[in-house]
């Protein structure tokens, strides 16, 4: 239960500002179709964090444990540290999204964002960490619908509400606190 809730956290928290949010506003806006575009954030995240959680639970059981875990601890704390920094849709994304179904639109967007993305790095490692896949997959989904579903539905104002700066800070904190955890080597499973 704990791969579940640590993930969801996690991703959650980190993903308030995140450029994914930020263009789920901007699908919301073009598009209005609320319920495709949700369904298009999901299907993406969902494939997306799957091939993440896969190699980091790979990784996991490939790399010996002492060497994994000061990995994942400076992994975690250099997350913290990219937390902290705003995240923006370039213009040139923003201004280019195709015309076309609103689901498939948001599923190609999302999936291509979400790469390299800190969710996506944070998928990896949780599922390093705890060595499990599918409770990582469905925390860290449940995470960016958690984040990202307010953004679609209430669009600007859920934005305008929302210290970005007061996010990432916290969401440097968990991850600054989930290094730390993982340089002394405490397991939270």
């Amino acid at each position: 239960m704990e791969p579940l809730l640590i993930s969801t956290g996690a991703v959650a928290v980190s993903e308030i500002g995140d450029k994914t949010q930020l263009l789920a506003l901007v699908l919301a806006s073009r598009f209005r179709k609320p319920v495709q575009i949700v369904l298009g954030i999901l299907v993406a995240t969902i494939v997306n964090h799957t091939l993440a959680a896969l190699l980091g639970s790979w990784i996991g059981s490939a790399i010996p444990a002492e060497w994994l875990r000061w990995g994942l601890g400076a992994l975690f704390i250099a997350m913290a540290l990219w937390a902290l920094r705003p995240d923006s849709l370039e213009g040139e994304h923003a201004n280019k999204v195709a015309a076309g179904s609103a689901f498939m639109v948001t599923t190609v967007c999302f999936f291509m964002a979400e790469m390299g993305d800190k969710t996506q790095v944070a998928t990896a490692a949780l599922a390093a960490q705890f060595g499990t896949v599918l409770p990582v997959v469905i925390g860290t989904t449940a995470g960016m619908l958690i984040a990202d579903v307010p953004a679609v539905i209430c669009g600007q104002l859920a934005g305008s509400r929302i210290s970005g700066r007061w996010v990432r800070l916290a969401a440097a904190v968990i991850f600054a606190a989930l290094g730390v955890l993982a340089l002394l080597g405490v397991h939270l499973v």
